[in-house]
Parts: C-alpha cells; sequence; structure tokens
C-alpha cells in the first residue's frame, strides 16, 4: 500500500493551482515492494486489450465503407436503379454526416428515407418536441419515446454539423445565446439538418454549402 502522501489532482489547464513541472519535481509516492511490477503487468495487459478493440473498429470501418460503396451507382447500373442509390450519394454529402452516423440512418430508417417523411424521422429520432397541454398550460418537452441509436447519431450529426457547417454553427449560436441547454440546440440543428436531407433526396442533387450565398447573391 502507498505511504502517506498528498496527490495533486489534475484539473483544468487555466484552473491549476500548481503548475505541472513542480509536480512532477515532487518527491515520488512510496510504494510496498512488488507494486510497480504488479501495476506495470496489468497495463501491459490492458494495452494489448486496446489494440485488439482498435484493430476490430478499423475492420468495422472499412466493412461498412465496403457496404456503402457497393450503393453508390456506377455508370454500369441500369437507368432506373440509379434513384434509389444516389440516395447515398446524397446524404453522404452531408456535413457531419460520416460513415456510421450514415450507416445508423440506412439501417434504422430506411423506409422514411425512401418516402422522404420528414415528419417520420423527427419523431423517430427525438427531434420533434412534445406539446404537453392541461387546462390553460401548454409545456413543450423533450420527445423520449424514440429510437435511442437513432436519437444518438442525430446528436453526433448536429455536433459535427456544427464544426463544418457554417449555418449550422450559425444556428448553435444563436439557440444557445437565446438561453437553450446544449442538448436543445442540437436537437434544432439535427431538425434542420433532417428537413434540407428530404429536400436533396426529394430534389435528387446534393449539398451545396454555399446555396444561402447564391440565393442572396441573385436577390
Amino acid at each position: 500500500m502507498p505511504t502517506a502522501g498528498r496527490l495533486h489532482p489534475i484539473t483544468r489547464p487555466d484552473k491549476l493551482t500548481v503548475p505541472f513541472c513542480g509536480i512532477l519535481k515532487q518527491k515520488p509516492l512510496s510504494v510496498a515492494p512488488g507494486v510497480v511490477e504488479a501495476v506495470s503487468d496489468h497495463i501491459r495487459t490492458l494495452t494489448v486489450r486496446i489494440r485488439l478493440v482498435n484493430q476490430q473498429l478499423k475492420a468495422a470501418h472499412r466493412k461498412l465503407d465496403e457496404l456503402c460503396a457497393q450503393l453508390i451507382p456506377s455508370e454500369e447500373n441500369e437507368p432506373g436503379q440509379q434513384c434509389e442509390q444516389r440516395n447515398v450519394v446524397i446524404l453522404r454529402c452531408m456535413p457531419g454526416l460520416g460513415r456510421i452516423i450514415l450507416a445508423v440512418l440506412l439501417a434504422e430508417v430506411w423506409q422514411p428515407l425512401r418516402r422522404r417523411d420528414y415528419h417520420a424521422l423527427r419523431s423517430l429520432s427525438g427531434v420533434a418536441p412534445v406539446t404537453r397541454r392541461s387546462g390553460k398550460t401548454s409545456v413543450v418537452v423533450r420527445r423520449y419515446a424514440c429510437n435511442k441509436r437513432l436519437a444518438n447519431a442525430l446528436y453526433h450529426w448536429a455536433r459535427l454539423a456544427t464544426q463544418h457547417d457554417a449555418l449550422s454553427r450559425r444556428r448553435y449560436a444563436a439557440l444557445r445565446q437565446r438561453g437553450h441547454s446544449h442538448g436543445r440546440a442540437l436537437r434544432t440543428v439535427a431538425d434542420r439538418l433532417l428537413s434540407v436531407a428530404c429536400t436533396l433526396l426529394e430534389q435528387q442533387t446534393v449539398f451545396d454549402p454555399t446555396y444561402k450565398v447564391h440565393e442572396a447573391a441573385g436577390a
């Protein structure tokens, strides 16, 4: 067991009371014989597990890429098949939508996507709020009755979109300034992304990040 001594908690860099260099220069803790060896052996076993998990994740990502690539139309495809297969191309061009989120959408809500059913998508993913009325009282709350895997995918889709799409980033910042929580703001961003995706699927066109700029210039 370690002998008496004080451990300095690791906090955020902007809240440090003692510089890291000062902590590193302090006298190390004294431990019983065999503790260092035991900890080292345990770390080695954890390292093997982490490497195995990392290999499995890479293999799963490669498989997802292969499956999605099979859905992308080629020049040899018949004209009647390109409409459905082009949906993958359209979805992949959306900001913040990577292989995992695309796989979740195709696996969980492929029928609403085929119908371009925006209202079904926002209800299944939980971004559509629920209004509860009782007498003269009306309260809008979060929708919990939804597909949890889809809701999680939409959360990360919106989070990444705020990093790569200027309009999503401005929408998120405006909602936060109005007092909405982080999750509430991301659900609103996800709601807009679903609407844009359905519109693009209906028009069979890819996402254009400069669309608003062109629209304003034309006006």
